[in-house]
């Protein structure tokens, strides 16, 4: 199987929920665009809109390189509330693993992005954000395919 998330250009739907730590989960929704400039560099930009007052909207836009064996990457992102962030993933059968840390922050930040192979078309995303060794924030969404 040859995944259709990140490994080729496209644009992606992103329906689900996001929760911060004592608060109540919100709808969450928006759109990922990947493009790719040569072989092995992608660019992502991700929009989330949240149905809350604090946070409307979260802009993410990704750099990464994916080596040479196809199996792994390494990103930096830009994030419109975290900052800079740096991280690496792994490509494997049925999900695409990111683990990332925020450059920078005064606590320990950090956090792990599961993309799960549902269909060629439909992937589902966990999206955990830790601070210290507690979770601060938690997205799950459904990622389809826009045509």
């Amino acid at each position: 199987m040859t995944h259709s998330f990140l490994l080729q250009p496209g644009r992606w739907s992103i329906n689900g929920y996001f929760r911060q730590k004592e608060e109540i989960p919100v709808t969450v929704t928006g759109f990922i665009l990947i493009t790719w400039k040569q072989e092995y560099w992608f660019k992502m930009v991700t929009q989330l809109i949240l149905n809350n007052q604090s946070q409307s909207e979260i802009i993410c836009k990704y750099k990464g390189h994916l080596d040479n064996d196809r199996k792994s990457y390494t990103y930096v992102l830009q994030h419109s509330i975290l900052g800079n962030i740096e991280g690496e993933g792994w490509i494997s059968s049925q999900s695409i693993i990111q683990y990332h840390w925020i450059v920078g922050a005064s606590h320990r930040r950090t956090g792990m992005d599961t993309f799960y192979y549902l269909s060629e078309d439909v992937y589902h995303l966990t999206s955990v954000i830790l601070e210290s060794h507690n979770l601060s924030s938690v997205m799950e969404a459904t990622l389809k395919y826009l045509i």
